[in-house]
């Protein structure tokens, strides 16, 4: 577990902006699901995702997330980890493949989310990328209610990762704005 609970350069949390708001976020908390709620509805509800505001900035490191306060749905996530880990709850990455056909007619991409090691529960997946209508992600365990409905020819990749995927930093730091990044959005293939 300790892999899911370290510092790295993107999952930031020893920055002083995130220790402060995990500490904010989990002071009248007396379990880590209440710190796990409080964390994951404030990255759902405060930070936006750059595709539904169309933010022309393109963050990845968590400090950076919460800085400018957007992020698309794996900087999302990034934040969502960081603000975990500093509160000492495994946090890991997960993927989904789905269409991304609300941005550009027929493509496939990845769509970021977080799977968090809850002690009466287990692993336990959620989506913090923003409800909008349509979109419903909540925090219910031990039933997950994420964002997304998987369709045809939409599928979840089965691992829990430790570390963002390369393919989605890459796109992340490359593609520098909204018209860049739904143009060039990371994929499986």
């Amino acid at each position: 577990m300790e892999n899911f609970l370290k510092e790295t350069d993107i999952i930031n949390f020893l920055n002083q902006d995130i220790r402060e708001l995990s500490n904010k976020l989990s002071a009248n908390s007396t379990n880590d699901v209440e710190i796990a709620k409080n964390c994951f509805e404030y990255v759902r509800d405060k930070i936006h995702h750059s595709g539904d505001y169309k933010d022309d900035i393109t963050t990845y490191i968590a400090s950076d997330v919460l800085k400018y306060k957007t992020g698309w749905c794996y900087a999302k996530s990034h934040l969502l980890a960081a603000l975990l880990r500093a509160n000492d709850i495994p946090t890991g990455f997960c993927y989904q493949r789905l269409s991304c056909s609300e941005y550009i007619k027929d493509i496939y991409c990845l769509h970021g989310l977080n799977a968090i090691y809850l002690k009466d529960y287990g692993w336990y997946k959620v989506d913090a990328r923003g409800n909008k209508d349509g979109v419903d992600a909540e925090f219910t365990p031990p039933i997950e209610k994420l964002a997304f409905e998987l369709q045809e020819n939409e599928y979840d990749l089965p691992d829990i990762y430790e570390e963002p995927l390369d393919v989605v930093i890459q796109a992340l730091k490359k593609n520098r704005t909204y018209s860049k990044m739904i143009n060039n959005f990371p994929d499986t293939i």
